[in-house]
C-alpha cells in the first residue's frame, strides 16, 4: 500500500498540463491514432492546459492583492482564509482510500460503459480527485473505508450521467460532437440549471431578455444596405456598439476599474489591473480553442473504437476538463461578472466568515456548462449563479474546521499559521455537502437526494428532448 500510494504522490506531482496530455498521448495511440497526429495533438494539448492555467495563475497574483486591500481599507475581517483546492487535493491523495479509488473508478466507468448504463468514456483521471475527497471526508468522519469509497463511486456514478446529458449543449453551443465537462464542480449545479431555466422560460417578460456576447460579437451583415444605406448604417453603428461592449477584454478593463477603485488603487495600479484582467480575458479563449481542436481527432478516434468493442455502445461521449469550454464568451464574461458579484455578497451575507480569494477564479470553470445550458444568455446565467454563490459561501464556511483539521494532519499540505481555511467553490460544492451529509445520517439529507433524483429526471428528460431535435 505505501509503495501504491508514493506512486499516485508522484503521479499526481506533475502539473495538470503535463499529466493529462502524456495519458491523451497514450490513449491516442492505443486507439490507433497516427504516431505524428497523436503527437501534434498532444503538444497542443499541454500549451492549450499550460496557457489557460498561466492565465488563471496571472490572473489570481492580480486579483489577489485587489480583494485583499478593499478588505483593509473597509476595515473587514474574515477568519476563515479561501486557499483554493490545494489542500482539497492534499487531504485527497493522503488518505488511504486514495490508492483505491483511482482504479475502482476507471473498473466503474467500464463496466457501465459495457452494460450499457452510461456513455461517458471520463479519462479525466485529474478529477478523480473531486469523487474521492467526499471518500476521504466521509472516512475521515465515520472510520470506514467502505463508507468512503461507496460515497466516491456514488459521485462518479452521478457525474457519468450528468456529463452524457450535458453533451447536446455543448454541441449546440460549441460545434464540438461527443465530449462535455469532467469536474463534479461544474455538473454539480447542472440539474439546478435545468430547472432554474425551466423557470426562467415561463416568466412573462423576463424569457424574452438577453445578452449572449458570442452572438452579439459577430460581425453583422445587415440585408438591405443598398436600398437603404442610412438605416442600415445606423443599424450597423448600434450592433457594433452591442459587439464592442461584449468583447471579454473590454468587460475585463471595465471590471478592474471598479475593482482598482473599490480597493482605493492610485491611477497606475488601476490602469495595470484593468489591462492585466483584459489581458487574461483575451487569453483564455486562444488557449481553450487550442484545447478543443487538439482533442478532435483524439475523441472521435477513442468513440471509433470504443463502438467497434461494443458495437451497441453509440454516441458516446468523452469527459474533459473545464479548459475546452474557455473558447465561448459567453462563458468567459459571466465568470468574470460572478467574480465581482462574490465578493459583494460576501461582504452582506449573513453567517458568510470567508471572503473569496484562492477559489474566486473558479467561478469561470463551475457556471461554464450552466451558461451553455442557458444558450450563452449571460443575464440567466448570473442570476441563477447568486444562490450557487450564496451556497457555495456558506458551505465552505459551514466545513473549514474540518478543512483545516484534515489538512494539519497531511503532509501534503502546510496550513501552519494560516488559521481556519477553506475553498470557497471546490470547499462548498452543494452536491458534494448534500451527499457528506447524508452520510452523516442527518434525514434533512434524504429529502435533499429525494429533490436531487427528481431534479435528475428532469434533466435526463431535457436531454432527451434535445437529442431528438
Amino acid at each position: 500500500m505505501d509503495t501504491i500510494q508514493q506512486l499516485l504522490d508522484a503521479f499526481f506531482s506533475f502539473k495538470a498540463y503535463v499529466m493529462l496530455p502524456a495519458i491523451i498521448f497514450i490513449i491516442a495511440l492505443a486507439v490507433r491514432l497516427p504516431f505524428k497526429k497523436s503527437l501534434l495533438s498532444t503538444v497542443e494539448l499541454a500549451v492549450g492546459f499550460a496557457g489557460v492555467f498561466i492565465a488563471f495563475d496571472f490572473f489570481v497574483a492580480n486579483i489577489k492583492p485587489a480583494v485583499e486591500q478593499l478588505m483593509v481599507i473597509r476595515g473587514l475581517e474574515y477568519n476563515v482564509l479561501d486557499v483554493g483546492w490545494p489542500p482539497l487535493a492534499a487531504i485527497t491523495w493522503s488518505s488511504p482510500l486514495a490508492a483505491l479509488s483511482i482504479p475502482l473508478i476507471l473498473f466503474l466507468n467500464i463496466f457501465m460503459l459495457a452494460a450499457g448504463w452510461t456513455r461517458t468514456v471520463y479519462i479525466d483521471l485529474w478529477n478523480y480527485w473531486h469523487f474521492a475527497l467526499l471518500g476521504a471526508l466521509v472516512m475521515a468522519t465515520s472510520g470506514s473505508m467502505v463508507l468512503g469509497l461507496s460515497a466516491t463511486l456514488l459521485l462518479a456514478v452521478y457525474c457519468f450521467k450528468l456529463t452524457e446529458w450535458t453533451a447536446p449543449d455543448v454541441e449546440r453551443e460549441l460545434g464540438l460532437k461527443g465530449v462535455s465537462a469532467s469536474p463534479v464542480s461544474v455538473n454539480g449545479i447542472v440539474p439546478y440549471t435545468a430547472c432554474i431555466n425551466w423557470v426562467f422560460d415561463r416568466i412573462p417578460g423576463f424569457n424574452r431578455l438577453s445578452y449572449n456576447p458570442e452572438k452579439a460579437a459577430i460581425s453583422h451583415d445587415v440585408p438591405g444596405a443598398e436600398e437603404d444605406g442610412q438605416e442600415s448604417s445606423e443599424k450597423d453603428h448600434s450592433m457594433s456598439w452591442l459587439a464592442f461592449f461584449s468583447e471579454p477584454m473590454v468587460i475585463g478593463v471595465l471590471i478592474g476599474l471598479v475593482l482598482a477603485f473599490a480597493a482605493g488603487y492610485d491611477t497606475k495600479q488601476t490602469l495595470e489591473l484593468a489591462v492585466h484582467i483584459a489581458a487574461v480575458m483575451f487569453l483564455l479563449p486562444k488557449s481553450a480553442g487550442l484545447i478543443g481542436e487538439a482533442m478532435m481527432p483524439i475523441t472521435h478516434a477513442l468513440r471509433a473504437q470504443v463502438e467497434r468493442r461494443f458495437p451497441s455502445r453509440k454516441n458516446l461521449v468523452v469527459a474533459l476538463d473545464t479548459g475546452f469550454l474557455m473558447s465561448h464568451k459567453s462563458v468567459i464574461v459571466t465568470g468574470l461578472i460572478l467574480m465581482v458579484v462574490a465578493v459583494l455578497i460576501a461582504l452582506v451575507l449573513p453567517g458568510n466568515r470567508v471572503l473569496p480569494l484562492g477559489d474566486l477564479p473558479n467561478l469561470i470553470s463551475v457556471m461554464s456548462i450552466s451558461v451553455l445550458m442557458f444558450r450563452g444568455n449571460v443575464i440567466r446565467a448570473v442570476i441563477a449563479g447568486i444562490p450557487v454563490i450564496i451556497t457555495f459561501l456558506l458551505i465552505s464556511t459551514h466545513l473549514a474546521p474540518l478543512y483545516t483539521e484534515l489538512a494539519n494532519q497531511t503532509s501534503g499540505f502546510d496550513a501552519e499559521g494560516l488559521g481556519l481555511i477553506t475553498a470557497f467553490t471546490d470547499g462548498g460544492h452543494q452536491m458534494r455537502y448534500l451527499l457528506f451529509q447524508l452520510y452523516q445520517g442527518n434525514l434533512w439529507a434524504v429529502g435533499g437526494v429525494a429533490v436531487l433524483i427528481m431534479m435528475m429526471v428532469f434533466t435526463w428528460r431535457r436531454c432527451k428532448a434535445l437529442q431528438r431535435r
